[in-house]
């Protein structure tokens, strides 16, 4: 597959593939001198232009098809993952996958919304965009969580909830308001994290926790800024207007106290060094859980209502 670059990181891509070529001859003294200046003003670069994203540049970094999906993290910063499958009802949506989990020694239900890498592996996910039975099969794993007195987690990253005919006829809406009453009662610690895009009630349906996270360069909206753009001006060409107005991004949604946490991404963002932004990921999990779990579950669910009744709060 060819690597996708997005406009504003192609002066960068330029600098690496010069620096790549120089690189085979750094044995001579003149050339490693100019390679070690290049590596400045890459470095130089890279905070110039990743510091001075507008907010449709963010969504664009936040669909990247590199960036780290649900089952990377799993797989980079667990142990001993047990997947669990179906709703018990119509089948196993692969849209949203689940199951307990081993963070360092915390035991753990871990679920998220899964994307593809290509065209076949999208289509067996349907693009990460779940129908009601991945809500269902979500909301069986958070009761069994609660069950067995294990904290959850949840990985959001999608581009909203299946809006297809049969998603209706089996109750879209209602799967994802009953996982909102759900999990704002749920007697274990939940933690959310925005690992992508979180678009619309699609993203919310397993979005409801203690602490809300989001990774520096991701979206979250009650709508894309393409939707938005097509309702108000009857377009998509003003995407980026709308996502300027819709004001999506982690700052954006930190100060509008939405968002409790802003976890930092590898320069670049998260695709640019895996690795390392499965560490952070892991380490700010880490520290959250601790909090949480000294918290008794009456004083957590109590919080947790106040927390999300604030919302939308509006003083004329």
């Amino acid at each position: 597959m060819a690597k996708v670059i997005l406009d504003f990181e192609k002066p960068i891509v330029e600098l690496e593939q010069k620096l790549e070529e120089l690189r085979k001859y750094a044995d001579n003294p003149a050339i490693a001198e100019e390679v070690g200046k290049l590596e400045k003003r890459m470095i130089d670069l890279q905070k110039s232009v990743y510091s001075g994203l507008t907010r449709w540049q963010k969504v664009q970094l936040a669909r990247h098809p590199d960036r780290p999906y649900t089952l990377d993290y799993i797989s980079s910063i667990m142990t001993d993952f047990f997947e669990l499958h179906g709703d018990r009802n119509v089948h196993d949506d692969k849209a949203i996958v689940g199951g307990f989990a081993r963070l360092d020694h915390y035991s753990v239900m871990i679920i998220g919304h899964q994307k593809g890498r290509d065209t076949k592996s999208n289509l067996y996910r349907n693009f990460g965009m779940p129908n009601p039975e991945g809500y269902r099969k979500a909301l069986r794993l958070m009761k069994l969580a609660e069950k067995f007195k294990k904290p959850v987690i949840t990985l959001l990253d999608t581009p909203g909830a299946f809006p297809g005919l049969e998603a209706e006829e089996r109750g879209q809406a209602e799967a994802i308001a009953r996982n909102l009453l759900e999990m704002s009662r749920l007697r274990v610690p939940i933690i959310v994290v925005i690992i992508g895009e979180g678009a619309s009630g699609g993203a919310l349906g397993i979005g409801l926790g203690d602490r809300i996270l989001m990774l520096e360069n991701t979206w979250y909206s009650v709508i894309s800024p393409e939707s938005c753009s097509s309702i108000l001006w009857r377009s998509w060409d003003y995407k980026e207007q709308a996502a300027e107005a819709l004001q999506l991004t982690a700052p954006d949604l930190k100060k509008q106290k939405i968002i409790d946490v802003i976890v930092p991404e590898p320069l670049g963002g998260a695709h640019r060094n895996p690795e390392q932004m499965a560490r952070i990921l892991k380490e700010t999990l880490i520290e959250e859980l601790k909090v949480l779990l000294k918290v008794k579950v009456d004083k957590l669910i109590e919080r947790r209502i106040e927390k999300f009744s604030k919302m939308g709060e509006w003083a004329g």
